[in-house]
């Protein structure tokens, strides 16, 4: 049985130590077909807060790398792809958006809107905004996007996520996973471009991060668009969605923990380090030495294992920028794509040591990500 719907983790987090040096952000990403070329093309698009309490009116605070402690709402969106990737960032005072602070979620500026179940804006960046303001961190381009979303299946990544580890900022970084199957429709218009998103075609993600810092490594692998090669069909109920890396949780850090989840067709395989009674075991290696990106995640616990084989053409993958609460741009090299693809090996254990394949599944229109602090 898929796990709940819990709009209380998806709300605003930005309370208590958080308020003064926090971010949170809810992001999307989705697939839409260009209305011309018929062609697939993956976009995202995030509302980013951080350190709303230190607002200062209509001023918009930039770290720019550590001289100030940064204040804003950014909506960031773009593409991937060789010839038009793209981060686009547009910034708003604290004191200038409206947030609806109690579940359901909603994030409003101006004509930028995110919820539950809307996702509405528009990000214009001239080429000499992106010349004069290297703060932004953002290439130059326009995008308006308006779609409606329904967020099908739900990975609530255990109790480090629940209320008491929120109320006790337990965790440096936390996450939760709201949509990684959600289906999207509207349209996007990129640089003048139209795009349509259909339910069925979207292959939608939705999450949500939020804390104090980042994790390093960061690792995040995702698809809900799933084909049995053991069945030779369409896998229409079914997602996976692994993230992680090096968690601290009261300042101790945890070395290289995923959590992981598969959902096949109704049946839930989670991997939660946390759920110590499941003895999960992960491992997992990135590779960026050729022109592909690969990334393989070995994931087990007392029934099933996993074997993820992700690969991306590295010419086709942005990398993504922040800025943390401190004001520190502490990743130069975040990997980060929508269009990667591979596959998932599933087995059941059967006694100590031996296991039997339960499908080989191909994936499509997976979100990628790897970065490591730079030093």
């Amino acid at each position: 049985m898929f796990n709940k719907h819990d709009l209380n983790r998806d709300q605003y987090m930005l309370t208590g130590i958080f308020a003064n040096h926090g971010y949170d952000w809810w992001w999307h990403s989705f697939t839409a077909i260009d209305a011309q070329t018929k062609k697939e093309q993956a976009f995202f698009v995030e509302f980013f807060l951080i350190n709303p309490a230190i607002d200062q009116g209509k001023e918009i605070i930039h770290g720019e790398n550590g001289k100030n402690h940064p204040s804003y709402l950014m909506v960031k969106c773009g593409t991937w792809g060789e010839e038009n990737k793209c981060q686009l960032h547009r910034f708003f005072p604290i004191s200038q958006v409206e947030i609806h602070k109690k579940a359901p979620y909603s994030i409003k500026a101006e004509d930028c809107l995110a919820c539950e179940t809307a996702l509405k804006g528009k990000v214009e960046v001239s080429e000499k905004e992106e010349e004069e303001h290297p703060e932004y961190l953002s290439d130059y381009g326009s995008m308006s996007f308006d779609l409606k979303l329904e967020k099908d299946i739900t990975f609530n990544v255990g109790y480090g996520a629940g209320k008491l580890f929120r109320d006790l900022k337990a965790f440096e970084m936390y996450w939760h996973a709201e949509g990684i199957k959600t289906l999207y429709e509207g349209e996007v218009i990129l640089n003048g471009r139209k795009y349509i998103v259909t339910k069925d075609t979207s292959y939608g993600y939705a999450d949500k991060n939020w804390g104090s810092n980042f994790t390093s490594p960061w690792v995040w692998l995702a698809s809900s668009n799933m084909y049995s090669k053991k069945y030779n069909k369409p896998l229409t109920n079914s997602a996976f969605d692994i993230g992680g890396g090096k968690p601290r949780v009261f300042g101790i850090p945890l070395n290289r923990k995923l959590l992981g989840v598969l959902y096949y067709e109704g049946q839930q395989m989670e991997f939660n380090f946390s759920k110590f009674w499941d003895n999960v075991k992960t491992e997992f290696n990135f590779d960026d030495s050729n022109e592909q990106v690969h990334w393989f995640v070995h994931q087990q616990n007392r029934n099933n294992e996993i074997e993820v084989d992700i690969y991306a053409m590295k010419k086709d993958l942005l990398f993504i920028n922040y800025e943390d609460p401190d004001g520190l741009k502490k990743f130069n090299k975040l990997y980060n794509g929508g269009n990667g693809k591979g596959t998932i090996k599933v087995y059941k254990k059967i006694g100590n040591k031996k296991r039997e394949l339960i499908d080989e599944i191909e994936v499509n229109n997976v979100g990628c990500e790897y970065g490591e602090f730079s030093s």
